[in-house]
């Protein structure tokens, strides 16, 4: 798996090397009080800094990565998640699309690595995507099924600018699969749904989950999954 996430960035690094005069590189880095993906706090509700650089080639073809700092139990030492991906993002009329890997590296520790394919659509306000788990480290054990496609995330947004240039966004999710279980401390299946309001860079989100389980483990603090959080974030994007 590692390898091939190699072969990937060294394809991206060619492509850059070829077609510079098409292309545009960016950064972007940004600050906040809790790290939320899908809904579930990747920090146990403490700050997180987090930061990433963006290839775009005018023919649609694009490669990032990204890395966050993250904190699964409230005894851990901040470790870190480092994402890697590439894509096409593309037009047909008033529809847009995009489809693409992700890769998500985790400490040696962790060894909880893994992949997922994506794909969206977009018109108008709206956008609905699709992750599908295509590949882990992970152990799965007699417990677990952690096979190709068995674990997936379904996600629609609505995103509408209000006056004065504030963006209010209204998220739903769906995550299902052993491994959501496994990766996340959750009892099986749940929802997440999400406001948020943004403007120059800072964003205000209001995040809840219909779990009844706050995800945490007997010897561990809370996670609290299960409660609403609020999070407020501010990000810088840098031309390079």
């Amino acid at each position: 798996m590692k390898k091939a996430a190699a072969t990937l960035a060294l394809a991206a690094g060619t492509l850059f090397v070829s077609a510079h005069s098409n292309a545009e590189l960016s950064a972007n880095v940004a600050v906040t009080n809790n790290y939320l993906w899908r809904g579930l706090t990747q920090s146990t509700n403490e700050p997180a800094v987090q930061g990433g650089i963006d290839y775009a080639h005018e023919s649609g073809f694009y490669a990032g990565t990204w890395i966050s700092n993250v904190q699964y139990e409230s005894d851990d030492v901040y470790s870190y998640e480092h994402d890697m991906y590439a894509g096409f993002s593309f037009s047909t009329g008033d529809v847009s699309w995009d489809v693409g890997y992700l890769y998500y590296n985790y400490d040696s520790e962790a060894e909880f690595d893994f992949g997922e394919v994506y794909g969206s659509v977009g018109i108008g306000g709206f956008s609905f995507s699709a992750n599908f788990l295509t590949n882990t480290e992970a152990d799965e054990g007699d417990d677990y099924d952690f096979s190709e496609f068995e674990t997936y995330y379904l996600s629609g947004n609505y995103t509408h600018t209000l006056g004065n240039d504030v963006e209010l966004t209204l998220h739903v999710g769906y995550h299902d699969g052993d491994f959501s279980e496994a990766f996340n401390g959750v009892s099986g299946d749940y929802y997440d749904y999400s406001i948020s309001l943004a403007k120059s860079g800072f964003t205000f989100t209001v995040s809840d989950t219909d779990l009844d389980d706050d995800g945490s483990f007997a010897t561990t603090g809370a996670r609290d999954n299960d409660e609403m959080k609020f999070v407020i974030s501010y990000a810088v994007d840098i031309e390079l």
